[in-house]
């Protein structure tokens, strides 16, 4: 935000008593012939020219490795953390527990974390993203560990039926907080896909609301977790509707178009606005058929247009994981991970990152991929991690 300091005229005038008659003289004024104005102090950059001015000192490795949101690995995070530049990890189980499967203590949780945190800034001196997938119910990871947390968070839809979105704001403020105090900036939460069939495959990861009830439901737990200082990340756009898994293989979506902008869009809409600078959108595997029926909604850059044009979206776009078989490379001509980027996301989930990270930077030099597009995907990425504290 710009502060400026109003320039301030400073004028004294020291008026003398008169003498009487013609020949008397007034004592001569202290003041400056002309008042002195106060220069204006400039103004500060805004987030955006921060963001340019860390991006203009990075390389093009750098730049790239900015754009993966890994799985963090088994062995060697902190080195590849600096090896690779990466923009953040993703936790998964296996990251709450020790080698030999028991659940780690709150120190060694801590300890790994900043052990990771202190390479990426010794490597580029910009901190990593640290997520986790805790959105209650059937999808949690941290809150798994009982030496993390007393109990696994609950699914949207039991804290909507305890105490409507009052508890599932209060939940969202305590969870913010409680992942918080273990390193976690992001959590890659909350679902805001429109399900209230209990068949569909996304339903018990949903608010099993109608869509209105469902953006209101997003909106206040948005607003807690930015109240909090924590990343959200909108998922699944463009809507997950009834479709398939998309771990397991394709799921293309045949609505109509009017049926996403009068229904799907409205909880990402709400998310967006309440999340401001905070939230980013993650981008399905799901085909959506009535605008692009060739490519997965992740790798498609009509869908992102969408995205971008119809919601007005300037924040960082998220692939879904790519290790999903919806998008695995042997569907493509083109590797994935270019497509995706192509495609005009910002972030990849990469579980194999050491093969993807050089395939998009192959794309670099080759001029497949603009340096545009990956000067235009790491801004918005470093504006987003100022958003959250970390720069």
């Amino acid at each position: 935000m710009k502060k400026k300091l109003c320039a301030l005229a400073l004028c004294a005038l020291v008026l003398c008593g008169c003498g009487v008659g013609p020949t008397s003289t007034s004592a001569p004024s202290s003041a400056p012939e002309s008042a002195q104005e106060v220069p204006e102090a400039p103004p500060e950059p805004t987030a955006l020219e921060r963001a340019r001015e860390r991006l203009a000192a990075l390389t093009v490795e750098e730049k790239v490795g900015q754009m993966f949101f890994a799985r963090r690995p088994e062995r060697g995070s902190a080195e590849d953390a600096a090896a690779w530049h990466l923009g953040g990890y993703v936790l998964f189980g296996r990251d709450y527990e020790d080698s030999e499967g028991n659940y780690l203590t709150q120190e060694a949780f801590l300890q790994n974390i900043q052990a990771d945190q202190t390479a990426a800034k010794a490597d580029t001196g910009i901190p990593l993203l640290i997520g986790s997938d805790e959105e209650g119910g059937t999808v949690t990871r941290a809150s798994r560990n009982p030496n993390l947390f007393e109990t696994p968070f609950l699914s949207p839809q039991a804290l909507l039926a305890a105490g409507g979105t009052e508890t599932l704001a209060a939940d969202a403020a305590d969870k913010s907080q409680g992942l918080l105090e273990l390193g976690i900036n992001v959590n890659l939460a909350p679902v805001c896909d429109v399900s209230t069939n209990a068949q569909d495959f996304i339903y018990d990861r949903t608010c099993g609301l109608m869509a209105s009830d469902t953006a209101q439901a997003v909106a206040v737990q948005v607003e807690a977790m930015r109240a909090a200082g924590i990343g959200s990340v909108l998922k699944h756009f463009p809507g997950y509707g009834s479709n398939t898994d998309t771990h397991t293989g394709a799921a293309v979506d045949q609505r109509p178009l009017e049926e996403f902008l009068q229904e799907d869009f409205l909880p990402f809409a709400a998310g967006m606005e309440a999340g401001g600078d905070t939230t980013a959108v993650l981008v399905s595997h799901n085909t959506m058929a009535a605008v692009d029926d060739q490519l997965p909604a992740s790798l498609s850059p009509a869908v992102h247009a969408l995205l971008r044009e119809e919601l007005g979206f300037d924040g960082v776009a998220i692939t879904d994981d790519l290790a999903m078989e919806a998008v695995s490379d042997e569907h493509f001509s083109t590797p994935a991970a270019v497509l995706a980027v192509l495609a005009g996301n910002d972030l990849l989930i990469s579980s194999d990152y050491a093969v993807q990270i050089p395939q998009v930077l192959a794309a670099v030099e080759d001029g497949t991929i603009p340096m545009e597009r990956i000067d235009e995907a790491v801004t918005r990425v470093l504006v987003w991690k100022e958003a959250l504290g970390l720069l």
